[in-house]
C-alpha cells in the first residue's frame, strides 16, 4: 500500500457498522467498508465535527476498546487522533431548534432527508474543501445523490450496486 495520503472525508457510521459484519450487506460490501476504513487508519485524514455529534453517534454503534471488528477500529483510531490535525479537521456546525444544522442544504429534494443524518452533510457542507462523505449501505441516501451533487456534496457510495438494488426493493420499482 502507498505511504501517500488519502483525501480528507466524512465517514458515515454505516461504513463501519458494514466493516463490523453489522448489517445486511453483502460479504463484498463489508470488504469494501473494511478496506476503506484500514486506509484511514493508517493513512488519511477525517473530517469530524467539534462538538462530537459525529464521535457520539460512533460511540452508541462501535467499541471504543477497538474490537472485534474493522469499524471498532476505526472508532478507537479516530478517538486518539480527533485532535491530531495531520489525521482529524473538526469542523463547527450549527444546530437548529428543528434538530437540523444551519450548514445543512436548503435543497427542496432534501427536505425530507433522514434528520439523523443531517450531520454528516453539514460537516461536509461547513468544510472550505467539501470533502465527501463515505456511504455504505443507506438506501435512503441512493435517490438523493443528484440532490446532493446540485449542493456540491460529493457521496461515495462504497457499494453502489447494493444499495441501488436495496433501494429499488424497498421502494418497489426499478428506477435508479
Amino acid at each position: 500500500m502507498s505511504s501517500r495520503r488519502t483525501a480528507p472525508c466524512v465517514v458515515d457510521t454505516n461504513v463501519a457498522m458494514v466493516a463490523n459484519g453489522k448489517s445486511t450487506a453483502g460479504v463484498k460490501c463489508a470488504a469494501e467498508c473494511a478496506r476503506r476504513l484500514r486506509e484511514i487508519v493508517e493513512r488519511g485524514h477525517v473530517v469530524i465535527d467539534d462538538n462530537s455529534y459525529l464521535l457520539n453517534e460512533y460511540r452508541t454503534n462501535l467499541s471504543f476498546s477497538g474490537q472485534p471488528g474493522v469499524g471498532d477500529r476505526f472508532y478507537q483510531w479516530l478517538l486518539l487522533n480527533q485532535f491530531n490535525p495531520a489525521r482529524c479537521t473538526r469542523i463547527p456546525i450549527t444546530p437548529t431548534p428543528e434538530g437540523s444544522f444551519e450548514e445543512y442544504p436548503t435543497h427542496p429534494d432534501l427536505v425530507g432527508f433522514d434528520p439523523s443524518d443531517h450531520k454528516f452533510i453539514a460537516v461536509a457542507a461547513a468544510h472550505p474543501d467539501r470533502p465527501c462523505v463515505l456511504q455504505a449501505f443507506d438506501s435512503k441516501w441512493w435517490p438523493l445523490r443528484q440532490a446532493f451533487r446540485k449542493c456540491q456534496i460529493k457521496i461515495e457510495f462504497l457499494c453502489p450496486a447494493e444499495i441501488k438494488a436495496k433501494h429499488e426493493e424497498k421502494s418497489g420499482c426499478g428506477c435508479s
